[in-house]
C-alpha cells in the first residue's frame, strides 16, 4: 500500500492529475475495467441534474434501506469528512475500507492518471461490489455524459432539474446543458425527468436514444392534500403520502420523482407502502435549508446558482417572519453572483459577505461589489471568513430576525464544523 492513512492518500491525489476536474470516461472506465468494475451485480441508479440531486439521493437511500435492500450511496462534495461520500446501508465506510480501496485502484491503474474524483468514484465502486449490495446510487459530480458515474450503465436514471451552473464545462444555455445531462441515459432502460419544463435537447435526445422517458406531469403527477400529498402514475396511485421530512416545499417535487423512479423497479425491488412512508418521513440531508438549534431563527443552505437561490428566495418568503433578514455569503468565483443576488434581494434586509478558504474562491471584496451592482443601496458587511460573519449577524439579532448563510457547500461547512466544536 502506497500509505497508511487516508489524509496521506487525499494529499496525494491532489497533486497527481495536472488539473483538478478533466471530464472524460476512457481514462477512468479502462481502470475500472481491470479491477472488473462494469457489470454491477445491484441494480444502478444514477442521479443528475443541476439542483436537488442531494435530496433525491437521500429519499432514495432512506425508502430502499427501510424496505430492507442493501444500498450503497455515491455522493459528492463531502461536508465535514471524506468518509461522507461513500456509504454503504446508510453508514459512511471507514478510513480503513477507503484505503484498501485506493490501494486496489492505485495497483490497477498503472501508468493511467486519475483526478481526485475519479478516485473517489472508483473506491465507491470498488466497495459496493466488495460488499455484494443490492442498489447502487450514483451520484453524478458535475454534467453527466463525461462524468466519472457514467462509466457504468443506469437501470434507472433520474434527471432532478436543468439550470445554469457549470457553463464553462457544460455550455452556456439549458439546452446544452440539458443534453450533457441526458448522456446518463441508456437505451431501452426508464429514465426519470423531474424538470417540469425539460430543454427539447432533453426529450430528442431521449427519443433518438431509445429509452423510455418518464416526464413530470406527463407520465407521473403529484397533488397536495390537507395532510399529505398524492401520487399519479400511469399504472399506479398513491394516496395519502406523508410530505418529506425535509425542509422546503419544493421537497415534494423531488419525492415524486423518487416514487417514479422506484415504481421502475416494482418488479426487482418492490417498495411496501410501509417502507416508503417511512423513508420519507425519516429523511435527513445538511445543507438544504437545515435549521440551526440556537435562540435566533437561522438556516443553512448550499444554494449557489440562480435556480436555487430562486426557490431559497420563495421558501423563505413563505415561512412566518417579521424581523429582518441577514445573509451570511461565501461564493466560489465561477458562479453567477448577480443571478443569485438578484434572486435574493427582496428577501434580504443584511448582506454579510466573506471569501472563502479556496483557490477557486471569489473574495469578500468582489461579492460586496456583485451586490452593490444589482442593489446601490444595499447593505454589506465584509468579514474575514463564514464564522465571523455568523457571530456578527447573531450579535446584531433581534428576537424576530433570522440569518440565512448560502452560496456554497464550502460555506456551509465552515459553519458545520463550528457548530461541532
Amino acid at each position: 500500500m502506497r500509505f497508511n492513512s487516508l489524509p496521506e492518500w487525499l494529499n496525494w491525489q491532489e497533486q497527481l492529475h495536472p488539473s483538478e476536474i478533466e471530464l472524460g470516461l476512457a481514462r477512468v472506465k479502462e481502470v475500472a475495467a481491470r479491477l472488473c468494475l462494469l457489470s454491477p451485480k445491484g441494480q444502478v441508479i444514477t442521479v443528475a441534474g443541476t439542483n436537488g440531486k442531494g435530496s433525491s439521493v437521500a429519499m432514495l437511500e432512506r425508502i430502499l434501506s427501510a424496505a430492507g435492500y442493501s444500498v450503497g450511496v455515491y455522493s459528492s462534495p463531502h461536508f465535514l469528512r471524506y468518509n461522507e461520500r461513500i456509504r454503504i446501508n446508510e453508514r459512511e465506510v471507514s478510513d480503513a475500507q477507503i484505503c484498501a480501496a485506493f490501494a486496489a485502484i492505485d495497483t490497477a491503474r498503472a501508468e493511467v492518471s486519475l483526478t481526485y474524483f475519479e478516485f473517489a468514484t472508483l473506491a465507491s465502486l470498488w466497495l459496493f461490489a466488495e460488499a455484494k449490495l443490492d442498489v447502487w446510487v450514483l451520484e453524478v459530480g458535475l454534467g453527466g455524459r463525461l462524468d466519472a458515474v457514467n462509466i457504468l450503465d443506469a437501470d434507472c436514471a433520474l434527471l432532478t432539474s436543468v439550470a445554469l451552473d457549470h457553463q464553462a464545462w457544460l455550455g452556456s444555455d439549458r439546452e446544452s446543458i440539458g443534453l450533457e445531462k441526458a448522456g446518463v441515459f441508456r437505451a431501452g432502460k426508464p429514465a426519470v425527468c423531474a424538470d417540469g419544463k425539460p430543454p427539447k435537447s432533453v426529450l430528442t435526445y431521449a427519443n433518438e436514444l431509445g429509452c423510455e422517458l418518464l416526464c413530470v406531469n406527463q407520465d407521473y403527477r403529484f397533488e397536495f392534500q390537507a395532510n399529505g400529498w398524492c401520487w399519479h402514475g400511469s399504472n399506479a396511485a398513491l394516496m395519502g403520502l406523508p410530505k418529506p421530512a425535509l425542509q422546503g416545499v419544493f421537497q415534494l417535487a423531488n419525492a415524486a420523482a423518487v416514487v417514479q423512479v422506484l415504481q421502475t423497479f416494482s418488479a426487482t425491488l418492490p417498495i411496501p407502502r410501509s417502507a416508503l412512508d417511512k423513508g420519507l418521513q425519516s429523511v435527513r440531508l445538511q445543507g438544504r435549508l437545515q435549521r440551526l438549534n440556537g435562540e435566533i431563527e437561522a438556516y443553512l443552505d448550499v444554494a449557489h446558482n440562480p435556480a436555487a437561490a430562486t426557490v431559497l428566495a420563495a421558501e423563505l418568503a413563505a415561512l412566518p417572519h417579521e424581523g429582518k433578514t441577514t445573509a451570511v455569503l461565501g461564493m466560489l468565483d465561477d458562479k453567477d453572483v448577480t443571478g443569485v443576488i438578484t434572486a435574493l434581494q427582496a428577501e434580504v434586509d443584511h448582506w454579510v459577505v466573506t471569501s472563502l478558504p479556496s483557490s477557486r474562491g471569489l473574495s469578500a471584496e468582489r461579492l460586496a461589489e456583485g451586490i452593490k451592482a444589482v442593489d446601490g443601496q444595499a447593505k454589506v458587511t465584509l468579514v474575514k471568513n463564514v464564522v465571523a460573519g455568523y457571530d456578527i449577524a447573531v450579535a446584531s439579532a433581534q428576537s424576530s430576525d433570522r440569518i440565512v448563510v448560502l452560496g456554497s457547500f464550502l460555506t456551509v461547512a465552515a459553519l458545520l464544523r463550528a457548530e461541532l466544536k
